[in-house]
């Protein structure tokens, strides 16, 4: 078998191309192998491949750019060419495969859930001479087929009676295998549309006509034309949706809280109403301690296990002990009748419940196929999850630091445990298996009704989680990420998480996360990448920092002293890069108590202060002040907090000769003790090095990063991408086609005050707040000023703006969204809610989800009404339904 590939591609210099090839043998034995391309121009680029088809039952195929060792691009390959394997002569004329303009509409969500397509495997049969043609086709609509016609007798002769129809095959492509006998290159042709029920000529694609490849076509030969997408029109798809937390969700059978059970209801009610898509936060195991503050959801101890309170148990068999089901119902009732979820109450419910459960089954799961056919396939994560789960809970800590054994992770050592515990560690495998099994039902239902579950993926791991226990070397254990200030907290936020070690994880091609991102799509078909600027760049605290305000970007390209001079910046490392403190500063940050602080805290250099060793890091701070509750003591913590981070520059932690300007030091009573034109200079050089600086070397970052994210699965890709967002973030993002988030009250547009809806980019997510901020109704009454302003600006209102917002008035609000050009509209259920008076709950301030400036927030809104009362609002459910009618928001 002889394989000849020919490419136009214009390389840089110390580039060049790959051919990978992906060979399946014989019992399904599958390897893939690179071979070098050769150019003598850098833009025309071809390979010979000689091989035996004997082992083989096909192979596919994939250009590859590379730098020495490193793969700097690869082709979009979700549409692979595969062909049978044959001892024959195999020719392709190729282009290059960047993402599809139209990738939306290859995602598990459009094909999926929209159209409900099928891939085949693409079906060939060889000739004598052969001839094969591929093509995409997305905008192909139900009853649609695609043909081709050309100019020569065996194609037709362009007579529209004599198309040859052609065969669907991977998601959207067509393909037809011709005997080549009587044909002439060059030829022209075109693809055409085929009415399927009368066999009709319907559309001709648009340009001009398509030319085949030159040459000769040898007895024995195949040549191969994979065309580029069909040049047909296409309508836009727009869809509406929910976002809603999984948590949050409430039925008459639920446990306290919204599981995979009430997820199929929630869809029920999203196809009523014609929207078609249901987001959630993250569903993943946070337990760490058995209490409420493990509550925050983006603080997963696992990347694949779901967590335990999601699993609805009046699906399992009732527990054979009538006294217990009793007590178990009372229990669930009470639970079920709070206004917000009790999270320890819950999880302590369905903790006993299941344990019981596990107890009573376990004699006969042991044999139980399914069960086994689920740990067997993912036995590569469970058992490491569980034997994790049961230190955790012997130990009373998830910190693997602090446990007395097992601390470091060693394979065989935790092997032999958990052989020993066989039965304590499947009670944990027992659990993922009910969750996995009932949200996979949940999903399936959805797909069946045309509803798309989007997914949402945390940017950090835990510090105490499987990963950082197990695969210690793809993070950064002893830094933390976090965000720099914005407009949910004024001293940036710090997350806790460790960081990534990205050259570890680029050495195996980000096999990490390609594994997440295949498991993720089990259950999803879309997904919220949670502050995809951490792909560009992230921001590093240091381990002795409480807030963030002394973090530094990373990857980042810290500033030499002489770099900060040459802005006029008179830079001396040892009075701007320590903390300023002075009478005069101690006086405004600590009033009457300065002089206790000064007694207590500082030590004098010269003119100035400096911390005691005691209080000169955040977390010596916290320590002293450590169960302090008293306002005086508070006051005291905080203000220290800002003097430990009274200074202007930041020093790298790998070279300390090298500096990072301090976020928002303009703030700083460092900064206003500055002479005027050092004032002006340190300006000038905190804008070079935020907002300049930076761009071209985070976005390559980001593209040797994001690619292998975006090409593992075809889910549709949503990026929130908000906050402090460098001008490189919008190309990449636009390049590998993820949709942005847009807020009309958070504009990315300098100078306004709110974004035009109207200038929405198709490829974009449109919402009008997000689960870190208020709903509608607490944002138009927490702030009169501003919803003042939107009163008579933007929704074009005369006179004075109501104090409470009215449902007409929500209604308008939401309306005006759902008419935007994004993609998406997605809204939370409390603001589809605020349109109807007597069904929205009275306090807004009650459903709120998140509190971003409160590091301990207890996540816990649960919606007020049963999804089955939803259900039966027949008002206003067709008042959303005329509304999503009205935004041309079709979605299935």
């Amino acid at each position: 078998m002889n394989l000849h590939f020919a490419l136009q591609y214009r390389t840089a210099w110390g580039q060049r191309l790959d051919v990978e090839l992906t060979l399946n043998k014989h019992r399904e034995i599958t390897t893939v192998t690179s071979f070098p391309m050769e150019t003598e121009d850098g833009v025309h680029w071809h390979a010979d491949v000689k091989m035996s088809a004997k082992e083989l039952v096909s192979f596919a195929y994939q250009y590859v750019v590379r730098a020495g060792e490193d793969t700097l691009r690869r082709e979009w390959n979700l549409v692979e060419r595969r062909y049978p394997a044959a001892d024959l002569d195999f020719h392709f004329p190729d282009f290059w495969r960047d993402i599809p303009k139209l990738n939306h509409l290859y995602s598990a969500a459009y094909s999926g859930c929209v159209t409900h397509f099928v891939p085949q495997p693409a079906q060939f049969v060889y000739f004598q001479q052969t001839l094969i043609f591929r093509v995409l086709a997305p905008q192909l609509k139900k009853g649609q087929r695609l043909a081709i016609i050309g100019s020569q007798p065996p194609l037709g002769a362009w007579d529209v009676h004599r198309y040859l129809p052609m065969q669907p095959a991977g998601i959207d492509e067509w393909v037809i295998s011709l005997s080549a006998s009587g044909l002439y290159l060059p030829f022209e042709y075109k693809y055409v549309v085929v009415d399927e029920a009368t066999g009709e000529l319907s559309e001709w694609e648009g340009g001009e006509n398509r030319l085949s490849p030159s040459g000769v076509l040898q007895s024995g030969s195949v040549v191969a034309i994979c065309d580029q997408e069909v040049r047909l029109d296409t309508d836009r798809w727009k869809a509406a949706g929910v976002v809603v937390p999984l948590f949050s969700l409430r039925t008459t059978n639920s446990q306290g809280v919204g599981d995979f059970s009430d997820l199929k209801m929630m869809a029920d009610w999203a196809h009523s109403t014609g929207l078609s898509v249901v987001q959630l936060l993250p569903i993943y195991d946070t337990i760490q301690t058995h209490t409420w503050t493990d509550c925050y959801p983006y603080n997963s101890i696992s990347i694949y296990a779901l967590h335990p309170m999601y699993v609805d148990l009046q699906r399992l068999p009732p527990v054979n002990d009538a006294s217990f089901m009793l007590e178990y119902e009372k229990q669930r009732r009470a639970l079920n009748a709070l206004p917000k979820v009790d999270y320890e109450g819950v999880n302590k419910l369905k903790s006993d419940y299941l344990h019981r459960i596990f107890d009573q089954q376990w004699r006969y799961l042991q044999n139980d196929a399914e069960y086994n056919k689920f740990y067997n396939e993912n036995e590569w994560w469970l058992t490491r999850y569980a034997a994790f789960c049961m230190l955790r809970d012997r130990y009373h800590t998830c910190d693997f630091r602090h446990w007395p054994r097992y601390s470091e992770f060693q394979e065989e050592t935790i092997l032999h445990m958990v052989e020993k515990h066989r039965k304590e560690i499947h009670y944990y495998i027992y659990v993922q298996y009910l969750l996995d099994k009932q949200l996979t039902e949940a999903t399936t239902y959805a797909r069946s009704m045309g509803v798309v579950l989007k997914g949402d993926i945390p940017i950090g791991i835990s510090k105490c989680s499987v990963e950082a226990w197990t695969m210690p070397e793809y993070f950064h254990l002893n830094s933390q990420a976090g965000a720099p200030p914005d407009a949910f907290s004024a001293d940036g936020q710090n997350w806790g998480f460790p960081t990534y070690n990205w050259a570890r994880m680029a050495a195996d091609g980000y096999q990490w996360w390609r594994d997440r991102m295949q498991r993720m799509a089990r259950y999803f078909d879309a997904y919220r990448i949670d502050h995809v600027l951490g792909f560009f760049r992230i921001w590093e605290i240091p381990q002795d920092c409480v807030n963030a305000l002394l973090g530094h970007f990373s990857p980042a390209l810290p500033l030499t002293e002489e770099e900060i001079r040459q802005y006029g910046f008179a830079f001396d490392p040892a009075v701007h890069a320590r903390p300023y403190i002075t009478d005069e500063v101690l006086e405004k940050i600590f009033g009457t108590h300065a002089a206790e602080i000064r007694a207590t805290c500082l030590q004098e250099t010269g003119n100035s202060y400096q911390l005691k060793p005691e209080y000169d890091t955040q977390r010596k701070v916290e320590a002293v002040f450590a169960g302090c509750a008293d306002d005086l003591s508070l006051m005291v913590r905080d203000g220290l907090y800002r003097l430990v981070g009274n200074v202007l520059f930041v020093a790298d932690p790998n070279d300390e000769t090298l500096y990072h300007p301090r976020i928002n030091a303009v703030d700083t009573y460092a900064y206003k003790a500055l002479p005027v034109d050092q004032r002006e200079a340190f300006g000038r050089l905190h804008e070079y090095y935020f907002y300049h600086r930076h761009n071209d070397f985070w976005r390559e970052e980001a593209m040797k990063k994001l690619p292998a994210l975006v090409g593992s699965t075809n889910m549709l890709v949503c990026a929130e991408d908000l906050g402090m967002v460098p001008s490189c973030v919008a190309p990449v993002m636009s390049d590998l086609r993820m949709l942005s988030l847009e807020i009309q009250a958070m504009p990315k547009a300098l100078g306004l005050e709110f974004g035009k809806l109207e200038e929405n980019p198709y490829l974009s997510v449109s919402t009008l707040f997000t689960h870190d901020m208020p709903t509608l109704r607490e944002w138009w009454e927490e702030d009169a000023k501003r919803a003042q302003s939107y009163y008579n600006h933007v929704l074009l209102h005369d006179g004075k703006a109501p104090e409470v917002l009215p449902g007409w008035l929500a209604e308008e609000i939401v309306a005006r969204h759902l008419y935007c050009p994004s993609m998406l509209c997605l809204i939370s259920l409390q603001d589809w809610l605020s349109i109807d008076e007597a069904l929205r709950y009275p306090n807004p301030a009650e459903e709120r989800i998140n509190i971003p400036a409160i590091a301990q927030h207890y996540w816990r809104y649960r919606m007020h009404l049963n999804i089955e009362d939803l259900l039966q609002a027949e008002r206003f459910n067709a008042r959303v339904a005329e509304l999503v009618r009205r935004g041309n928001r079709k979605g299935a």
